[in-house]
């Protein structure tokens, strides 16, 4: 019963910053972004627990993207600094309910049960 929408995205250049916002309906444990190029298959980027104290990064994203949540407002972030061309896609809010059992849960698309309508970004050079 978990409703996601994003919001956030955007058309920039090559190096600006984007922030996405995912706010849920209700309480979740674990929460994630995806993306999907036209194309290609949906693909991780960023992950993050309940408490915030623990976060994955697809390596492709490291150094440049922040995942964080505000659990009073039951929201998550997505910073996007210095953005490349290869960053454009639509970008998934994802949430579910379940403790990962491990850091590779995070990464699989299939264990997250909630899922937004999605926000593009697309970055030109």
């Amino acid at each position: 019963q978990v409703q996601l929408v994003e919001s956030g995205g955007g058309l920039v250049q090559a190096g600006d910053s984007l922030r996405l916002s995912c706010t849920a309906s209700g309480r979740t444990f674990t929460m994630g972004w995806f993306r999907q190029a036209p194309g290609k298959e949906r693909e991780f980027v960023a992950a993050i627990n309940w408490s915030g104290g623990n976060t994955y990064y697809a390596d492709s994203v490291k150094g440049r993207f922040t995942i964080s949540r505000d659990n009073a407002k039951n929201t998550v972030y997505l910073q996007m600094n210095n953005l490349k061309p290869e960053d454009t896609a639509v970008y998934y809010c994802a949430a579910d309910r379940q403790v990962a059992y491990s850091s590779m849960w995070y990464q699989v698309a299939g264990n997250y049960d909630y899922w937004g309508q999605g926000t593009q970004v697309t970055v030109s050079s």
